[in-house]
């Protein structure tokens, strides 16, 4: 590859990648050409983006920015994946697609980079785990609301209570 392609495919990348911060490194080596397809598909669903990249040129494309740890140890030809709601989305289906075994079995999640620092494989299996950001606003509203409602059933338990036995007095006299 002649070196002012090279300077293209490095500036085509920078543009792709401009503005990710987190990201997931992922092999597909192996994959047939429909199972790519397959796989692309599903992460469309999710609105995760793939890129398949040269690791010379990627590290090329991203020097300086806070997806170059992730590159550090890569090797031979990788796919960079990033997009979803928030990165713990996308680590869980990363994940998830690398435990299916029988559809996508070349496909493995080798590492990322989340907030500058490198991720391997093993720490992106950790972060699987944690929970989602629309998980995580559930537990916050949950936690917000409960004191509330808690404070609104004991102010309202005695009045209930009263009610109903007026009501029980009231249906007696007739």
């Amino acid at each position: 590859m002649s070196k002012f392609v090279k300077e293209l495919v490095t500036r085509d990348i920078q543009r792709e990648l401009e503005g990710v911060e987190d990201a997931v490194l992922v092999n597909y080596v192996g994959l047939d050409a429909n199972a790519t397809n397959e796989l692309r598909g599903e992460l469309d669903a999710k609105q995760i983006r793939m890129l398949v990249v040269k690791n010379s040129l990627a590290r090329r494309a991203i020097k300086g920015s806070s997806l170059a740890p992730a590159f550090e140890d890569a090797k031979g030809q990788v796919a960079i994946c990033w997009g979803a709601s928030d990165f713990v989305s996308l680590v869980k289906e990363v994940v998830r697609l690398d435990k299916d075994s029988e559809k996508y079995e070349e496909f493995s999640a080798n590492g990322g980079v989340m907030d500058g620092e490198k991720l391997d494989a093993a720490k992106l299996k950790e972060v699987s785990k944690w929970p989602s950001r629309e998980e995580q606003i559930s537990m916050l509203v949950g936690q917000i609301l409960g004191p509330g409602a808690q404070l609104s059933a004991a102010l309202l338990g005695p009045g209930k209570k009263l009610n109903s036995q007026i009501k029980k007095i009231s249906e007696g006299d007739e």
